[in-house]
């Protein structure tokens, strides 16, 4: 028989099964760190730093304030436990994961195998990479490029040399040793990846079955686009198959969710086994748009009522929340959206505009907002927040932060914000 939930249930095993629910540690250590990596499985990288790099804040958003240089020892050092592959887009996962991609670094083989293809019309470029990697030790594509052979064509406008240590990284042959600011060094695989490692093999569909099960776990409820996207497996033949597979292991447990429907037909779910119904989410956090509970839009959508763009690329003026909207958490609802900046030569927070969300309680969550915004100014060592006039949920916020005691708050309202 199947069980039904409603939809704040499945919210709260969600949030739940994403740490949600744990209290925030007085002092964040390393060991923090790998408790979240270990409910997460992956955390993705993003270029994008107008407020903090996308994979600074699904440990801030759980953890609370930490020294970020942490996240840089743990993630980033030579003998760390993680490495970076693509597995939802780039992202940080456990090295001894490395063997569950080899299917993807198949799949990338071949689609770039043809007699065609720019690995095959740059082959001695490739080589040459490979060669000074194995001489030189890791480099960054800065180090090669000066001295680097030309074959006939750019991809993207990149370099040669960048577009080879792309393509190797993709296909195995290269691993990322670490990051010099946002720039990575590259190096051989085998010296970076444990032998061991290395040279476990493991089956395509062992893969994606053993990706699926820890979805599962990962989203505490889902649909089978939702254990599909998480890590962007694209042969849903085989996600269904896995799906099958633990359901008659009992590792997943079919469920139906109030609300989770399309053209008036309740979507099929599962809930694993192992993930909790809290009583309640008493949480409260800022979200990067790259973070699990809202990275596959259709899902934010579905379980969250979020309707999520990124604006980065529309035109300024005709940007209807911001540059890059950060959702908010507050118990188990997405309440608003704020636009986030670091001025960091005048040491402020920036709330460029902030918006309510349609299941928001103005005046419960924008303390609660207010309390996370103060926060993230402390974590990002900016002394003042300035809050402009653009959006739905600017004055709550303003007001509600004017009674913050650790933030020093000063107005800003511009002209075409006032005629928002």
């Amino acid at each position: 028989m199947t069980d039904t939930l409603s939809a704040s249930q499945a919210r709260r095993i969600a949030l739940a099964a994403q740490g949600f629910t744990r209290a925030r540690p007085s002092s964040v250590s390393a060991r923090h760190m790998h408790r979240v990596m270990g409910r997460l499985g992956v955390l993705q990288i993003d270029s994008v730093n107008v407020f903090a790099r996308s994979h600074y804040l699904p440990m801030f958003s759980r953890l609370g304030a930490y020294d970020p240089a942490l996240l840089d020892r743990v993630f980033h050092a030579r003998t760390t436990h993680y490495v970076e592959y693509m597995a939802h887009e780039a992202t940080f996962i456990p090295v001894e994961d490395w063997p569950l991609w080899r299917f993807r670094m198949d799949d990338f083989r071949a689609r770039w195998a043809g007699p065609d293809s720019w690995m095959s019309t740059n082959a001695r470029t490739l080589q040459w990479v490979r060669d000074e990697l194995r001489g030189r030790g890791p480099l960054r594509p800065a180090d090669l490029r000066a001295d680097a052979p030309r074959e006939r064509g750019t991809w993207w406008d990149w370099d040669d040399v960048k577009l080879a240590l792309e393509h190797l990284w993709r296909t195995g042959d290269v691993a990322i040793s670490g990051r010099k600011g946002f720039e990575r060094s590259y190096a051989l695989a085998e010296n970076i990846i444990p032998a061991g490692i290395l040279s476990t093999h493991v089956p395509r569909d062992e893969a994606i079955r053993e990706l699926t099960r820890r979805a599962a776990r990962s989203s505490g409820v889902a649909t089978q686009s939702d254990l599909a996207d998480y890590h962007r497996i694209r042969d849903r033949a085989a996600v269904s198959r896995s799906i099958a597979d633990l359901v008659d292991e009992g590792e997943l447990l079919p469920v139906a969710v109030r609300g989770w429907d399309r053209a008036g037909r309740s979507i099929p779910a599962w809930r694993h086994r192992e993930a909790v119904l809290p009583r309640r989410v008493d949480a409260a956090a800022l979200l990067t748009p790259f973070d699990p509970i809202v990275w596959f839009r259709d899902r934010a959508l579905r379980a969250f009522e979020l309707d999520y763009r990124i604006e980065i690329y529309v035109p300024a003026e005709k940007r209807r929340y911001g540059y890059y909207s950060l959702p908010v958490l507050v118990g188990d609802r997405i309440v608003a959206r704020v636009d986030l900046k670091a001025d960091r030569a005048t040491s402020t927070l920036q709330v460029q505009s902030a918006w309510w969300e349609p299941q928001a309680n103005p005046a419960e969550d924008a303390e609660r907002i207010a309390v996370e915004l103060a926060l993230a100014a402390s974590w990002q060592g900016l002394a003042h927040i300035s809050v402009s006039g653009w959006g739905s949920a600017a004055e709550s916020l303003h007001a509600a932060l004017s009674f913050q005691p650790d933030a020093s708050v000063r107005r800003h309202v511009h002209a075409r914000e006032r005629t928002s």
